[in-house]
């Protein structure tokens, strides 16, 4: 494990259970390893083969913590709350909700076929309103609190030219944050946004290999390096732990200083 929750005394969320979506690489897989490093009990949620998800489990196991996989495409209301069922039945509750998974497809906003905004909102807004009320109505029926932190991006105040759905989207994940942070409190749960900029992961491959684009990318970022993602993953744990039980509506932005500089990604 190369992430430890810094700045945390112990194991910050032991006794934990958490979902995280779209868990099986990039940045879910290490918010579901750094979570299980510090005592949560994780559902790794995964869409196609199992791959990725049976290995992220092992990795969590090998590191002395305990994993599920359970496929489920989260724009799907009833195999959304097959995810959240199969995850009580394993471990008994929820206590934190990470909606992370999401997809992008950029395309000229004058030629963007109607097919391809449906489901970028389908995945990354509804597949987040989804997680984050069954999620929800699951804390509210187990009576003390929970965490909902949603993988937004740069992007819900960034403008993306040639992926307009996916900023729609994004920009919709705020409000919904900021709205039901208020309904919610009252149950003690909080809701926040963590907000990635450009994190390096392995769909990135070909991005950083050519150094035109990797260029035209690190221009737009003050600190002048791809993100990792476990400085995602060690921020998702802070926000999963009792250490942020004062903080909600919230998003806090991981981007090398890229939201500061003049122009867009």
């Amino acid at each position: 494990m190369s992430t430890n929750g810094n700045g945390l005394n112990g194991r910050s969320l032991e006794g934990k259970v958490a979902i995280i979506t779209g868990s099986a690489s990039g940045i879910g897989a290490a918010c579901a390893k750094a979570m299980a490093h510090q005592g949560a009990c994780v559902t790794i949620d995964y869409v196609g083969p199992p791959d990725g998800a049976n290995q992220v489990v092992a990795d969590i196991e090998k590191d002395g913590g305990r994993a599920i996989a359970v496929q489920a495409d989260i724009s799907n209301p009833d195999q959304m709350q097959t995810l959240i069922d199969e995850t009580v039945k394993a471990y008994g509750r929820l206590d934190i909700m990470q909606n992370n998974a999401g997809w992008e497809k950029k395309v000229p906003f004058l030629d963007m076929p109607f097919e391809i905004f449906q489901r970028a909102i389908n995945i990354n807004l509804a597949g987040t309103w989804l997680g984050c009320q069954l999620a929800a109505r699951q804390m509210v029926k187990q009576g003390d609190g929970g965490r909902i932190i949603n993988t937004s991006s740069v992007h819900e105040e960034v403008a993306m030219p040639t992926n307009a759905p996916y900023c729609a989207a994004k920009g919709g994940i705020k409000m919904l944050m900021r709205t039901i942070a208020v309904e919610l409190a009252p149950h003690k749960i909080t809701v926040n946004n963590i907000a990635p900029g450009a994190i390096f992961t392995p769909i990135d491959a070909d991005v950083e290999a050519d150094p035109k684009l990797n260029e035209e990318i690190l221009s737009e970022i003050p600190l002048h390096r791809w993100g990792q993602p476990e400085e995602i993953a060690d921020l998702a744990v802070f926000l999963a732990s009792d250490s942020s039980g004062y903080i909600t509506g919230a998003t806090y932005v991981v981007d090398g200083g890229m939201m500061r500089q003049a122009g867009s990604l």
